[in-house]
């Protein structure tokens, strides 16, 4: 969730509350003094009633909405019986006797346990946020109303095969089941005191195009910047920020690239025009981190009991309750049984991650590029829509979208020049659901021809059979691009342009590998030719991918506790190189007359190597080098920032990071930003500036730098929308999980962390073989803070230790029952 759409929710709170208002007083009339205190303790006796009786009020409405877990209920529209069973962590297993039967009573369990969460996750795409919170959220509605998402929705619903249709009436009957079967409504809509919009069919593709935002939307910013790079400065200056690859890369196939080439004084000379290249303001540190994911696959002739093992750990926002709802399906299907256990998404019927005990899968976001800016001509065809925003408590808002043949328009360049959109996400084709065909899949051909044709934001899709084979394809619709390469904007003609979409033989995949490892984690996983097809633009560093990769290699034998090893890894093995430097920068005589200094080098010299909480030289060497590349990035930058205040250096493709190893370890004068007398003297001003931030407190720096740990810094954050807005009040119902300090790290490493961000699931699982796996999900399965599942299994997930992938014996059991 953004932080506007926090905000937001956190002022329609506010606003909802009943407010405490002060009355006007008067005295008594004077009557004798025995007189006057028989009425004085009525009045306090009666006070106490009404407020006990208020409360407990409060109190019943609030628990009301708590599911029911036993007995029968009637569900309309089931064709037979269908068994819930839950286990002590609230996982169901649901019993059914064919998929439409199991898409209701999927809906049901959702509608039961998360339906404020579906709500947001439908309306943000949709742009109808300010609907339930009102006006504080107006521009977050405007930036995603361009989009046209629910309409579009509406468009791709129209158009839905039968199959289809029956599976989303199936699954929104069952939501709207499961949200009644509650005795009074979920409790969050009772305190913001307004009434739930019933789920509709079309709300489930919206959730879809949320998945997108979360996972594609950045592209824009980063082909914005590259535009301005490749505009604004000198030609070798743009290639050097713009690396397709570095040594770091791990690719599955193909060889790493060679490191960027170091720029001439004759081609750019930043001591010619200083005033150009001004460094920027110097930001706070910050431990966010781009969404990503890890996912490997070990084949059988690796591993001890001779099936092959997968692993995943998706990398997303962090909230209560969890972005996944954890299940287990029993149906048949063409007179087969079916088994399969994993993770759905709720708002809609599939089982995304998991295992059908034929086939396990799991997925990492590729990072390819799947949006184009089109520069328009001043003559370009446009159609205005009107759209129209309603407002909680205020007017609705008409917000005028300018569409074109490419997309809607949504920015201006440096220029002035209008462009459009055009994206996956806004394609009939980019979304179907299909991917519900993985469920009963079996064999890993039968994968491979299925992922081309899902409808998903493209993603690795690693899947692993029960004979121990394993695979790698990409997952989504691919557009073919014909004239250009994608990565800044342009205009775009008969010659230039996307022509469809790739063919399905036109995908990369890589099948039985001779040496039995795949291994993904949002890097750049083939060759320069598979690049091309996937995108070229938005690739993640690749030392991450190559901990994993040397990781597995290191095992002649694998097991599913190494899996968890793996994803727990906190080694700062891409940061080792930092700490050198920074020890080379911290020389004897440097740090001869200043104490401040000589305290840091300690620190450095101690750091051990992890992103351990305890560490302070592991916080200090993290964040001297956020600071080089503030200042050097920025500098290098500076032309495109005032063009466009809105780029940042962190739109850069993550590869840049070798660019500015080799600046600071070549150190050359024509590349030195403005203000410095030597790269020697820049390397040492960040560690002043990382010194003083230490100290800012006031504290004495001995002091402060002993509390300067990672683990001060990266403190979960991982907390229910409401939360902030309720006070003392979400503290006495434990609506958010306590502040732990976190291990691990956003820099390329593989147990990714930050407060609010990393691994919304682990799991490793060999099918066939599901008892032998393991699962870990921060927080629960319900959204109810007086569920006994809203926090249980948060625990394994910050310890890292295993807990069952299959669901435990059965603690509840709840028949659906047909009307008739």
């Amino acid at each position: 969730m953004t932080k506007s759409v926090r905000a937001a929710l956190l002022d329609r709170l506010g606003s909802a509350l009943p407010v405490r208002r002060r009355e006007k007083t008067f005295a008594p009339l004077a009557l004798p003094r025995r007189g006057r205190l028989w009425p004085r303790y009525l009045g306090r006796a009666l006070l106490v009633l009404v407020l006990v009786a208020l409360i407990g009020w409060a109190w019943f409405l609030f628990t009301a909405s708590l599911p029911q877990l036993d007995g029968v209920f009637v569900v309309e529209g089931l064709s037979d019986p269908v068994q819930l069973e839950r286990d002590t962590l609230g996982i169901p297993t649901i019993t059914a006797r064919n998929r439409l039967d199991l898409a209701r009573a999927t809906g049901f369990v959702h509608g039961q346990d998360r339906f404020f969460q579906m709500d947001l996750l439908r309306r943000h795409p949709a742009g109808e946020l300010s609907a339930l919170l009102g006006a504080a959220t107006l521009e977050e509605d405007k930036r995603q109303r361009v989009h046209r998402f629910r309409a579009r929705a509406r468009q791709r619903l129209s158009r839905a095969t039968p199959r289809e249709r029956e599976l989303l009436r199936a699954y929104t009957e069952g939501v709207e089941a499961g949200r009644r079967s509650l005795r009074h409504g979920p409790w969050e809509y009772q305190l913001l005191r307004v009434e739930p919009v019933p789920w509709s069919e079309e709300d489930s593709l919206l959730v879809v195009h949320a998945m997108y935002l979360m996972l594609q939307s950045g592209g824009i910013a980063r082909e914005r910047c590259q535009g301005l790079v490749e505009d604004l400065l000198p030609p070798a200056l743009a290639r050097f920020l713009s690396p397709a690859g570095s040594p770091w890369d791990a690719p599955m196939q193909g060889e790493a690239f060679a490191s960027a080439r170091l720029p001439q004084p004759s081609e750019v000379d930043l001591r010619q025009e200083p005033s150009r290249w001004t460094p920027p303001t110097i930001t706070p540190a910050s431990v966010s981190i781009r969404p990503g994911s890890n996912n490997w696959a070990v084949a059988g002739t690796r591993t001890a009991h001779g099936g092959a093992i997968l692993a995943n750990d998706m990398h997303l926002g962090l909230m209560l309750p969890n972005i996944w709802y954890r299940a287990q399906f029993h149906w048949h299907e063409q007179g087969q049984a079916q088994r399969v256990i994993g993770v759905t998404l709720p708002g809609t019927p599939a089982m995304v991650v998991g295992s059908n005990t034929y086939l396990a899968w799991g997925f990492t976001n590729t990072e390819g590029d799947f949006t184009d800016l089109v520069v328009l001509n001043d003559d370009e065809p446009v159609v205005v829509h009107e759209e129209r925003i309603e407002v909680q408590g205020g007017s609705p808002v008409l917000l005028p979208v300018e569409e074109t043949r490419y997309g809607p328009i949504v920015d201006r360049d440096h220029k002035g020049r209008r462009c459009a959109l055009r994206w996956v996400a806004h394609d009939e084709e980019g979304i179907n659901l299909n991917l519900m065909f993985l469920e009963s899949t079996r064999t890993l051909d039968e994968a491979l021809a299925l992922a081309p044709t899902c409808g998903s934001p493209a993603q690795n899709l690693v899947v692993v059979d029960r004979d121990g084979a394993i695979a790698w394809t990409v997952l989504g619709k691919l557009p073919r691009r014909l004239g250009f390469d994608g990565t800044v904007p342009m205009s775009w003609n008969a010659s230039r342009r996307w022509d469809g979409w790739l063919d399905p033989a036109e995908y990369p995949r890589l099948v039985r590998p001779l040496d039995g490892l795949l291994w993904t984690a949002n890097n750049r996983v083939v060759d320069q030719p598979g690049c091309t097809r996937i995108g070229l633009a938005n690739y993640d560093h690749g030392a991450r991918a190559m901990q994993i990769r040397d990781g597995l290699r290191a095992r002649k034998v694998c097991t599913e506790s190494d899996m968890l090893a793996i994803q727990l890894d906190d080694r700062a093995l891409f940061l080792d190189r930092w700490q050198r430097l920074m020890l080379d920068t911290l020389t004897p005589s440097v740090c001869a007359d200043s104490n401040s200094r000589s305290a840091l080098r300690r620190e450095v010299v101690a750091w051990g190597g992890r992103a351990s909480i305890d560490s302070v030289g592991f916080r200090l060497v993290r964040r001297w080098r956020e600071l080089l590349h503030q200042i050097i990035l920025g500098s290098l930058t500076a032309p495109c920032r005032r063009a466009d205040p809105r780029v940042h250096y962190r739109h850069l493709t993550a590869n840049v990071e070798e660019s500015v190893w080799q600046l600071v370890t070549q150190k050359p004068a024509h590349l030195l930003p403005p203000g410095y007398a030597s790269w020697e003297t820049l390397l040492l001003d960040a560690v002043d500036r990382l010194g003083n931030e230490v100290s800012r407190r006031g504290e004495a720096f001995d002091t402060a730098l002993e509390q300067y740990t990672w683990g001060a810094a990266n403190r979960a954050r991982i907390r229910h929308p409401l939360s902030a807005g309720l006070g003392p009040l979400a503290r006495w119902l434990r609506l958010d999980m306590p502040e732990q300090p976190l291990p691990g790290n956003s820099h390329a490493m593989p147990r990714v962390q930050a407060p609010a961000e990393g691994a919304s699931q682990r799991l490793a699982v060999s099918p066939g073989r599901e008892e032998e796996g393991y699962f870990h999900m921060p927080g629960g399965q319900s959204g109810h803070p007086r569920s006994p599942h809203y926090r249980d299994g948060h625990a394994a997930w910050v310890e890292g230790k295993a807990t069952p992938f299959l669901p435990g014996p059965r603690q509840h059991l709840l028949e659906l029952r047909p009307s008739r």
